[in-house]
């Protein structure tokens, strides 16, 4: 089938303003490292409410689309492409650029072929458009130089480093951030995986090897903690918390050796007047996640060209889904954003075209 010259797109036209459809908005042309794809499948993530209302990402080149989880099929290759062929059924993150040309709100975007794999036997669409931002943030907030720094399982360093001897705390279990950063960590080896919050046999199924209520008093979760990891902690990840709510997984960090904490939500300080003397006196390394493929290329390049594998063997899981059949509804768009906005619970839900 020809792809036409111009598209049906969901756009941010004004920010603080709901999206509003667009029928002329031109069809992306891959460059010699992307592909083109008809898309299938867009999944939203709470950062798109705030793109569309605060300018998130965007507030410099509106008009624009959103969505990063993007599923589709393959209709046209750049010219350095090898791995993909036209008609490949693919899923795949989407950059945070500005202009928007990747986003999933529209129906063919282009995308960079290395942050993009083919769907493996066995796992449904839906099931691979849960992967594209959530488990890549994990990755990078894992194994980044930048962040945790836990040498990645397939780099030359993971064979002189000690994973079994290390414990890891992640705060945010039910998230689909924690859940994947356990199945990271199992799948790296790590020892010990200290999970605080979300459903106790899930998150051990994935590999946890302790998980704490999420409703104890932090008094009473951080003796928890210390009794498992004692004051060995170096490497902590809130997948949940604004500042005030990090001082948990800092107050776990060793008191002895500098350790690392890791966070998705770097919206302000963190109030020093609460962290323990003892790690203030060796003090951590605050580490503020983005969690974009592209600005961690080498390492996400890595990520994507096994992650099929991982998914065909069973050892990364797919996350919960819900589906919406509104394809480039705006009314259904907005809604969704709304419950983000207003803090209401949500299942990820992938709108098909």
């Amino acid at each position: 089938m020809a792809v036409p010259s111009t598209q049906r797109a969901l756009l941010i036209t004004e920010i603080g303003q709901p999206l509003t459809i667009v029928t002329d908005r031109p069809i992306p042309q891959p460059g010699p490292n992307q592909i083109q794809i008809k898309v299938s499948i867009a999944g939203p993530n709470p950062h798109d409410q705030l793109s569309r209302d605060i300018g998130l990402f965007v507030e410099d080149a509106i008009p624009a689309a959103i969505t990063n989880d993007v599923v589709g099929t393959v209709t046209a290759l750049g010219s350095n492409v090898t791995t993909f062929s036209i008609g490949d059924q693919v899923f795949g993150q989407s950059s945070f650029e500005k202009d928007s040309p990747q986003n999933g709100s529209q129906e063919y975007c282009v995308l960079d072929s290395a942050f993009t794999a083919k769907i493996p036997a066995g796992v449904s669409a839906d099931e691979a458009a849960t992967l594209p931002v959530n488990a890549s943030t994990s990755a990078i907030s894992l194994f980044d130089g930048a962040n945790l720094a836990i040498p990645a399982p397939w780099t030359p360093a993971a064979t002189t480093f000690d994973y079994a001897a290390q414990s890891l705390l992640i705060i945010g279990g039910g998230t689909s951030c924690g859940k994947f950063g356990v199945q990271l960590a199992a799948l790296a080896g790590i020892g010990t995986i200290v999970v605080v919050g979300g459903p106790e046999a899930e998150l051990r199924s994935y590999g946890a090897t302790h998980v704490l209520s999420r409703h104890l008093t932090y008094e009473d979760t951080l003796a928890q903690i210390r009794a498992i990891v004692h004051d060995d902690l170096l490497y902590a990840y809130d997948t949940a918390n604004p500042p005030e709510g990090q001082i948990l997984a800092i107050n776990a960090l060793s008191s002895s050796a500098r350790g690392r904490f890791a966070r998705l939500l770097p919206i302000g300080p963190v109030d020093e007047s609460k962290i323990d003397a003892g790690v203030k006196e060796v003090g951590f390394e605050l580490c503020d996640v983005h969690g974009s493929c592209h600005g961690h290329g080498e390492l996400t390049a890595g990520f994507w060209e096994r992650l099929p594998g991982w998914l065909s063997e069973g050892k990364i899981r797919p996350g919960r889904f819900e589906i919406d059949d509104g394809g480039l509804d705006a009314d259904r768009w907005n809604k969704l954003l709304d419950r983000y906005r207003d803090y209401e619970p949500v299942i990820k839900t992938h709108f098909h075209f």
